[in-house]
């Protein structure tokens, strides 16, 4: 007789079989992390030897580029010559400027204003006689008002449109003064050359040689020269490029056991090899560019020494050691063809001139004929009082420059003519704390300094790690370039300033004909400006869209205008004194406002820049069509200075600030981008800095 169960074993079966399926489940889980884990490893590791194979290969990259920049480089001085011969040969024709005027573009004001129609002008309603009589009348007030007030409008377009053509006048014709005296100047140079004049002469063939297309960048530009009208020759000391300029360099390869390029260096025979067939074909193409830009037959023969600047073995002090020298006749080198030439052999033999045997160890030769020989006829610079910082030589300048820092307690140094970076002298301040290394460049300049080069040098200081950069001119500076440095570890010393540090130094130089020392202020006398059209900026004023706008500047102290006559707008064109007046507008530029910031009134530290739709040319316009706008800066000559951003306009506005030229305490001008706008147009707008408009 069997026994039923009472259901324990069933019950302890089944926690065994649930006990049994959680053990295999966490074995699954753990063989599932475990192969989630070894593919993730294998992931690594491909990643790994991936990452490994593609840095080789940018390494490897990077290696063949760097080599194929030294071919090249090698490539490009092996072809000097051959390149040179082939560029276009310097000439006379494109110093020539045309005599082109931009034409006088008045924009809307050339558009008479459309009068009132009386047609549009009827009597409206009216029941009874006396009704329609007192409507009748009503209309006819209405377009008498109107009419008298669009003939106002019309005549104030009109004196606005004369004045305008006045301006255009006066500027054309001083643009067009400017291109016939230069056009002038070279057609006396011209004549200086047909008649053997020593002085035309130096300066023509001088500027063949620094303009010269054929020149690589980075070889070096100094030349001292005479001409000798006797025998037509030119004799001259051309500078040669040092023995770095042949790559010490063969190849680089990558090396990847040991994570780094390997350098195989030129061999030494190579190298010097190398270098003397460049010294040969500097001097050919020297030779070359001189003959070929003499379309006069001033040229005879010329008498060349190269040289290069470096240290002497003998002194260790820098100076010129010759490296090559020739006298060569326009007939002998008539007869080469200097592409087919090997230029050591052409420079000893043809010519029977004298090349280094070891340039590359400074071995010297002695010069032919020098330009000190030819006495009255060398390049002077200066005079015997104070040198002329504008005519004197770029190397004398630079030196000077250096002796002006160590006269200032400082020890400097000049760098090479090649290969700077952009600075011309190294200076180090030994002052502690304030001290520290200090990078100079020098712009002997008529202009205005560019705002770009102030950039430039900002980068290059932090390019090299130094403390300060000093930006040093003949010329000066202009609102943009003070905008920029402003707040940073940038100096900027304009021309009078440098003739005031040179003097306090114990150190010469001036400015042109002026042999006194300019004082430095802010706001000269309104007289001493009188006529004086160098002194000036102009901003002209660019903008997208179709909107018509009135471009206006207000003379201000703080936020309130000196007074109406220096608000300068349609009505008033120009202040009282002419530092700041509207002119014709060039393109690109829509309207344009020249401005004397130096001699603007001494209590004005503010010019504010306004815009405002011309409700008579576009009276539903608002400033939403007012984009893509900003202001150039341009220098007394026309030239680019800087673009300066202003706001766009917005829907429903109709005045505009555009930004404000704010006087510094040194008396600079910075530009502080403007960007509130008015509903109520150009009265609204003036209302606030005090401008009477009842």
């Amino acid at each position: 007789m069997s026994r039923r169960s009472n259901g324990l074993v069933g019950i302890w079966a089944e926690a065994q079989r649930q006990q049994q399926r959680q053990r295999e489940a966490q074995a699954r889980a753990q063989r599932e992390q475990e192969r989630q884990q070894r593919a993730y490893q294998r992931d690594v590791a491909r990643s790994h030897r991936e990452q490994k194979a593609a840095y080789r290969q940018q390494r490897e990259a990077d290696a063949r580029r760097r080599t194929d920049e030294l071919d090249a480089r090698v490539e490009s001085l092996r072809g000097l010559l051959v390149a040179g011969c082939r560029a276009p040969a310097f000439s006379t024709g494109p110093l020539t400027r045309p005599e082109r005027i931009e034409p006088f573009a008045p924009g809307q004001l050339a558009i008479p204003l459309r009068m009132p129609d009386p047609n549009h002008y009827q009597a409206q309603g009216g029941w009874t006689a006396a009704q329609r009589a007192n409507a009748q009348a009503e209309a006819r007030a209405r377009f008498e008002r109107d009419w008298h007030a669009a003939q106002a409008a019309e005549t104030q377009r009109q004196q606005q449109l004369a004045a305008y053509q006045r301006q255009y006048q006066q500027w054309a014709d001083a643009q067009l003064g400017e291109v016939r005296r230069h056009n002038a100047g070279i057609a006396e140079m011209v004549r200086g050359l047909r008649n053997g004049d020593a002085e035309a002469a130096v300066e023509y063939f001088s500027a063949a040689l620094y303009a010269s297309t054929a020149w690589p960048e980075d070889l070096p530009r100094q030349v001292s020269a005479a001409y000798d009208s006797s025998a037509r020759q030119l004799v001259l000391n051309w500078e040669l490029p040092g023995y770095g300029v042949i790559p010490e360099t063969k190849s680089v390869r990558y090396m990847p056991t040991a994570d780094r390029e390997k350098e195989t260096a030129r061999p030494v025979t190579e190298r010097r090899a190398l270098y003397r067939d460049v010294l040969a074909q500097c001097v050919l193409l020297v030779l070359h560019d001189l003959f070929a830009a003499d379309e006069f037959g001033a040229l005879e023969s010329v008498a060349l020494n190269g040289f290069v600047d470096d240290h002497d073995p003998a002194t260790g002090r820098r100076a010129h050691l010759f490296l090559a020298t020739v006298m060569a006749s326009r007939s002998t080198f008539a007869g080469l063809h200097l592409e087919q030439v090997n230029a050591v052999d052409c420079l000893e033999d043809a010519l029977r001139g004298q090349l280094s045997a070891r340039p590359d160890q400074s071995a010297t030769v002695r010069p032919g004929r020098v330009p000190e020989e030819i006495g009255d006829g060398v390049v002077q610079h200066g005079g015997d009082d104070d040198p002329d910082l504008y005519t004197m030589d770029p190397l004398a300048f630079e030196s000077l420059i250096r002796q002006l820092f160590e006269a200032m307690g400082m020890h400097a140094v000049t760098t090479e003519r090649s290969g700077d970076g952009g600075v011309d002298v190294h200076a180090v301040d030994p002052t502690p704390i304030r001290g520290g290394e200090i990078v100079v460049q020098v712009k002997r300049y008529r202009n205005t300094v560019p705002p770009t080069a102030v950039r430039d040098l900002y980068g290059t200081m932090l390019a090299v790690g130094a403390n300060k950069g000093v930006l040093v001119t003949t010329s000066g500076f202009g609102p943009g370039s003070h905008t920029f440095a402003n707040g940073k570890p940038l100096e900027l010393i304009a021309g009078p300033e440098l003739v005031d540090l040179l003097h306090r130094h114990g150190l010469r130089g001036r400015l042109g004909d002026d042999r006194t020392v300019p004082a430095q202020r802010s706001a000269p006398d309104d007289a001493d400006n009188e006529g004086d059209e160098d002194d000036h900026n102009v901003l002209g004023m660019y903008w997208s869209g179709g909107v018509a706008l009135d471009v206006c500047a207000l003379v201000c102290h703080g936020n309130r205008v000196l007074d109406d006559d220096h608000f300068v707008f349609f009505n008033n064109p120009a202040t009282p004194d002419g530092t700041v007046r509207a002119l014709p507008p060039v393109p690109p530029d829509r309207a344009a406002i020249q401005v004397s910031f130096d001699a603007l009134p001494e209590r004005a530290d503010r010019l504010v820049v306004i815009a405002a739709v011309d409700p008579l040319a576009d009276p539903e316009a608002d400033l939403a069509g007012f984009t893509r706008a900003g202001i150039r800066l341009l220098d007394a000559g026309g030239a680019a200075l800087d673009r300066l951003e202003v706001s766009e306009g917005r829907a429903g506005e109709t005045a505009l600030v555009l930004g404000s030229f704010r006087r510094r305490a040194n008396g600079d001008w910075e530009f502080v981008t403007g960007g509130r706008g008015y509903r109520g147009g150009l009265e609204e707008l003036v209302r606030e800095y005090g401008v009477d408009v009842s």
